[in-house]
């Protein structure tokens, strides 16, 4: 149940809002009368699951003009989708995302309710409660990382996350309006991406900050609480780039469920805590490079041994010709491999 005083936030978050919205590609204006594409919506949320807002932007440019509707990403291969996704990490949502996509090709269009969303591949609670609220006007209850913020200071929660997420959940459904529900969605995203950021929060030109609880308290910057993680383990591996003497490079694609799955990638060992013991791909000259590639992954830090080799035309195995070969569509962690390996495998070297 709203009280007056989750009303006056609301109105002040709006009026907010209508005067200092974001322009992102994906968002219609507020006071604009275009209607928002739910497609489009969709994309974005996807692609900005656990990646920034800045990060996103080039990607959801080449992704929409390549394939402008969910009926165009729908009927896209596999193989061109993981290598436009490459750089965003998260593959899985990458291969969701074209579940998804024929999905909803399949029933004609996006559903419009959030239970109707959430039963779509690969679309959770958040996923679907900001596509219906943003592009249907449903007012449903939106939670990302910018909102818990602004819930915690809001109401100077101090129960730690994630074991906060039920309470901001019901401080945030107390705000959420039925009148403009997205727009209020998005006002409260925006307030903690510019406003209410994670730390120095501008407290002082934020438009609820009389109505702040944590504010007054003097414990804004110290929220949200978060229980503190456990370490990552270190795994190791050995990943192998050879090249043909015609230029062309020797991959593999990755099992299509797991991490990096579906990708294109270097032969290697398995990634475990253990040094690895690999055998080559190919019987070749392979030489041990100095440099390893380091990378995180969600749960685990990754330390990579580097193994480079020319190849003769005759070495069997999945190779990409050189004129196909595009670095920029690898993984990040495979894209680091072959800055580091790309110079000893020079083509001019070899006689």
């Amino acid at each position: 149940m709203r009280d007056g005083c989750d009303t006056q936030i609301s109105d002040k978050l709006m009026t907010w809002y209508d005067c200092h919205a974001r322009a992102l590609p994906w968002r219609v204006p507020p006071g604009s009368n275009q209607i928002p594409d739910p497609y489009r919506i969709w994309l974005s949320e996807v692609m900005l699951q656990q990646t920034t807002v800045a990060a996103v932007k080039a990607y959801f440019h080449r992704f929409t003009e390549r394939w402008p509707t969910v009926q165009a990403l729908a009927a896209a291969r596999d193989e061109d989708v993981m290598a436009e996704w490459a750089g965003l990490g998260y593959y899985a949502r990458a291969r969701n995302l074209l579940k998804c996509a024929r999905e909803v090709a399949r029933l004609g269009g996006f559903p419009r309710t959030r239970e109707g969303l959430q039963a779509l591949p690969g679309v959770g609670p958040y996923t679907s409660a900001a596509i219906a609220a943003i592009a249907f006007d449903q007012p449903e209850t939106v939670l990302d990382g910018n909102v818990e913020r602004v819930m915690a200071r809001l109401f100077d929660e101090h129960t730690p996350l994630p074991q906060a997420k039920p309470v901001l959940t019901d401080y945030a459904a107390r705000l959420t309006p039925q009148h403009r529900p997205g727009d209020h969605a998005q006002a409260v995203m925006d307030l903690g991406a510019t406003i209410c950021t994670p730390r120095n929060p501008a407290c002082g030109i934020c438009p609820v900050m009389a109505d702040c609880a944590a504010r007054h308290a003097g414990t804004a910057p110290s929220l949200p609480r978060k229980t503190r993680k456990p370490t990552k383990p270190v795994r190791l591996g050995i990943a192998y780039l050879g090249r043909r003497v015609d230029g062309a490079w020797l991959m593999e694609r990755r099992p299509p469920h797991g991490l990096l799955g579906g990708m294109l990638g270097w032969p290697g060992s398995d990634w475990s805590e253990q040094p690895p013991d690999s055998t080559p791909p190919v019987t070749a000259e392979w030489h041990a490079l100095s440099d390893e590639v380091r990378h995180t992954f969600t749960h685990f830090h990754l330390r990579l041994g580097l193994r480079v080799a020319h190849l003769p035309l005759s070495a069997s195995g999945l190779f990409i010709p050189a004129n196909e070969f595009n670095p920029a569509a690898l993984p990040t962690v495979m894209r680091k491999a072959h800055t580091l390996a790309a110079a000893h495998l020079d083509l001019s070297e070899v006689s």
